[in-house]
């Protein structure tokens, strides 16, 4: 059975969660609104690019990305 990837945005909500820091504190440092936050973290909204950036570099995260391997035929 294949293995199921976690996508970029759940990884950045658990990278969130574990971080230590308060989602009011993530806001203010990294001038991201509390209601988006809150919408993100919910799994009800987005975040834009610049704003995944901000909170990246706030949480000393490294995005690496890579091919997904596809089963031949598919």
């Amino acid at each position: 059975m294949a293995k199921r990837r976690t996508s970029l945005s759940n990884q950045v909500r658990a990278a969130v969660d574990g971080s230590g820091l308060s989602r009011y504190r993530i806001c203010k440092e990294t001038d991201i609104g509390e209601a988006a936050m809150s919408r993100f973290m919910s799994g009800q909204g987005g975040l834009s690019m610049k704003a995944l950036d901000r909170v990246a570099d706030l949480l000393d995260l490294n995005i690496t990305t890579g091919k997904l391997q596809r089963a031949k035929g598919r």
